[in-house]
């Protein structure tokens, strides 16, 4: 072993020296350029260092909780693997076709070279190569190292100064390595066509197989492909193929004549058609099966300085750095959100529904999903069934300006008012209208009153009257949480918001409005979702987060913790649970399940311009929005149809809210049902509310009255008209026939004045 080395030492310096005069033939002349022998020996007397070797651009895999790629960025799509996972066929196939001689010269063959030189010239084209493995390595890491095209550029010109060079660095690498080291680099630096760079990547492009499992005429094939890779591109059309097949047979002659196959085992495999299964391996999102969770993860890394502490050096680690990202999404639930969307809204529509599922307690991202298609739509037209926005996401992970979250606020309210002591029971009156003219103070000490607004309640809540915190939460009562927005003081509740993780959707400063408890800001469902989550987690808020775990190309695994922080007592957390499971039993969804313990809030915007439904249960949080595309208030959720179905008018219980009873349902499926902590009834229980009981006594004797008169009707009179719903039961929230999510108007029903003596037709609150 000792002599052969010091040979191919040998022969690598005789080499080198002699190559200068092969250069000159093989390569075009230059003019101007060149270098005596005498000049051209003495430049090999100095070594050189090997070769810059900056790691190769690598794909970096995404996966989902499970293990399973969901998508892959790249700017080559590469993946590195050791020698001993390359086929031993395929080491030969490319050393018989490229270097036959290699594992016997040094840096450059010069039998070789003049071989090839004889053998290209009879046959009019490229037969056999030129240059030694090692020497196509070197060209190969100069071009990897140039970081402008002008320096791939130089990198790649034919001149007998830029061939030296090469051959200079070719012999640092032959000290430096061993031949099967320096093979393993050139396998996995190679371009072979259709997108794929190192033999791995072809493997899987051309044949859907690993590099390990490539058989004799596959390896053949890619051995042949390499050295014209453009011109034997098979995803380019029948020529192409027809060239490849050329190739493959001759590398297959090749190595029948260098006896490293038999003759028959050569006419079999040339026998063979190309075999070719084309996998597609494209890169980005929008190649993604989970589109709008990928491009969650993909903002997440370009907007963090953890990757890098630009955005071109964050750019090139997602494209260059070959990570494996395991994310929070599950398949499940993804799924689950999918179906319940599509069931109910149209990619066509021009509204828009989108759900965001996250876990309370950790804050991961479980499903992001939307009714849109993602992608760009015939002619690049703005509306269609595709879109580029991260419909689930804001503007910081490439989702738009998202929709007013609407009565969703008042959970903030609420979560506020228990916070200072208030008691489930108690409350006050409520005129029918109301007008912020004083009292309201934002988080810098200024009044912010707006006495030309007009607050009215929605529909079904009439002129007002007694309400505690339980009722008026349940009915969405707007003036009952102006009123208490106002008591409990609006920074407060604004600072209650910040802490539950709320910030609006454009990235701007949360509008601190009198109105802000009737959810004027504009959101998007992860951010709500995640802070609804937070009452699931007994008041503890954690950052949405799609990364759990980070792999290194070195193997280093750098783990991903939540960031959580306590936003709310345990115990304010479980008093507002408390409040929010009455919205599924007495209040605006009642008559939907999802099968277990669950809590939520309705949000029906102003003027019907979008529609929300976000609940949870200490497992799992999700928020839906409904919105038009083309602008929420040109375009409201009046007198639509949404996924073939007609709406009068779009609340929060009517759409949002099937959707996320469906999808939840799916979601959870495997998870065993888990429930609330209960309330401390000695903290939040009892309370009072004047008027409130003399009210529901006056509802339920006029109940009463309504179902004796309802008994002497005639039987077919009573079969025709719709029976008189319990007064009682509507106060306590449960909507009588034909009324929907937030008490919203209703195509038919019971009249207002019925459950308000002193009723006058309700009005929706003024736009603003």
């Amino acid at each position: 072993m000792t002599i052969r080395l010091a040979y191919a030492g040998a022969l690598g310096t005789a080499g080198a020296l002699g190559g200068v005069l092969v250069a000159t033939l093989v390569l075009p002349a230059v003019g101007g350029v060149g270098l005596a022998a005498k000049e051209a020996a003495s430049t090999f007397t100095d070594q050189l260092p090997a070769p810059p070797e900056d790691p190769l651009p690598e794909m970096t895999r995404v996966l989902d909780r499970d293990g399973k790629q969901i998508a892959q960025f790249y700017l080559q799509n590469r993946e590195s693997v050791p020698i001993n996972r390359i086929a031993p066929v395929m080491r030969r196939a490319i050393v018989a076709i490229e270097d036959a001689r290699f594992y016997e010269h040094g840096a450059l063959d010069i039998k070789g070279t003049f071989r090839a030189l004889v053998t290209n010239a009879q046959a009019g084209g490229i037969r056999q190569g030129g240059s030694s493995l090692t020497q196509q390595l070197v060209k190969n890491l100069l071009v990897n190292h140039a970081e402008t095209d002008q320096e791939r550029r130089l990198a790649r010109v034919q001149n007998v100064d830029r061939k030296i060079t090469e051959l200079r660095y070719a012999l640092a690498l032959e000290r430096k390595y061993s031949k099967d080291q320096i093979l393993e680099r050139y396998l996995n630096i190679a371009y072979f066509g259709a997108g794929a760079f190192g033999i791995q990547a072809a493997a899987q492009r051309f044949f859907g197989v690993n590099a390990s499992r490539l058989t004799l005429p596959q390896a053949a094939t890619l051995a042949g492909a390499v050295r014209t890779p453009y011109s034997t591109d098979p995803s380019l059309g029948a020529p192409q193929r027809r060239a490849l097949r050329e190739r493959r047979d001759l590398v297959l002659e090749r190595m029948e004549q260098l006896g490293v196959i038999r003759a028959t085992t050569a006419r079999s495999a040339r026998s063979k058609p190309l075999g070719l299964d084309m996998r597609s391996e494209g890169g980005g999102c929008g190649q993604s099966r989970y589109p709008y969770f990928c491009l969650y993860v993909q903002h997440e890394i370009l907007t963090n300085p953890a990757f890098g502490y630009t955005a071109a050096d964050r750019e090139r680690t997602l494209r260059r750095g070959g990570l494996i990202l395991h994310t929070t999404l599950d398949p499940l639930a993804q799924r689950s959100a999918e179906r319940a969307i599509a069931a109910r809204v149209a990619p066509a529509d021009t509204e828009v529904a989108a759900e965001a599922m996250v876990e309370p307690g950790t804050g991961r991202i479980r499903a992001l999903a939307a009714s849109k298609r993602y992608g760009r739509n015939p002619g690049n037209k703005k509306n269609g069934p595709n879109t580029t926005y991260n419909l689930p996401a804001d503007q910081a992970h490439g989702g738009g300006l998202g929709f007013q979250a609407g009565s969703t606020f008042k959970a903030f309210t609420l979560a506020t008012a228990l916070s200072q002591g208030w008691r489930f029971g108690q409350g006050f009156q409520t005129p029918g209208r109301f007008v912020p003219r004083e009292g309201y103070t934002d988080c810098s000490g200024k009044p912010v009153n707006d006495p030309r607004a007009r607050i009215f309640n929605a529909g079904g809540e009439g002129s007002g009257g007694p309400y505690s915190l339980e009722l008026g939460t349940w009915k969405s009562v707007n003036i009952f949480f102006m009123k208490l927005e106002r008591r409990v003081g609006l920074c407060n509740v604004v600072r209650t918001a910040r802490r539950l993780g709320i910030d609006r959707a454009d990235g701007t400063p949360l509008h601190e409005v009198p109105t802000f408890t009737l959810g004027v800001n504009e959101m998007d469902p992860t951010t709500v979702a995640a802070a609804f989550a937070a009452f699931g987690a007994r008041g503890r808020y954690c950052r949405p987060v799609a990364i759990t775990e980070i792999v290194e190309r070195d193997g280093t695994r750098v783990p991903v913790p939540p960031s959580c922080s306590r936003a709310l007592e345990p115990q304010v957390a479980d008093a507002v649970n408390h409040v929010l499971q009455g919205v599924f039993t007495r209040g605006t969804m009642h008559g939907q399940s999802i099968g277990r313990p669950a809590a939520g809030k309705t949000g029906t915007n102003n003027g019907y311009t979008s529609a929300w439904f976000a609940g949870y249960t200490p497992d799992l949080a999700a928020a839906v929005s409904v919105g038009d595309m083309r602008g929420s208030y040109r375009y409201p959720l009046t007198g639509v149809t949404i996924g073939g179905e007609y709406y009068g008018s779009v609340q929060g219980a009517s759409l949002p809210g099937p959707i996320w009873v469906n999808s939840m349902i799916g979601a959870l499926r495997r998870t065993p049902p888990s429930g609330f902590n209960g309330p401390d009834m000695a903290r939040f229980g009892g309370g009072y509310t004047p008027g409130l009981k003399e009210m529901l006594e006056a509802a339920r004797k006029k109940a009463r009255e309504a179902r004796r008169k309802e008994r002497h009707r005639g039987e077919h009179e009573r079969d025709a008209r719709p029976a008189i719903p319990d007064i009682f039961q509507i106060l306590e929230g449960a909507q009588p026939t034909g009324t929907t999510g937030d008490g919203a108007p209703a195509t038919a029903g019971l009249d207002p004045a019925t459950v308000f003596p002193a009723g006058q037709p309700p009005r929706l609150i003024p736009s603003r």
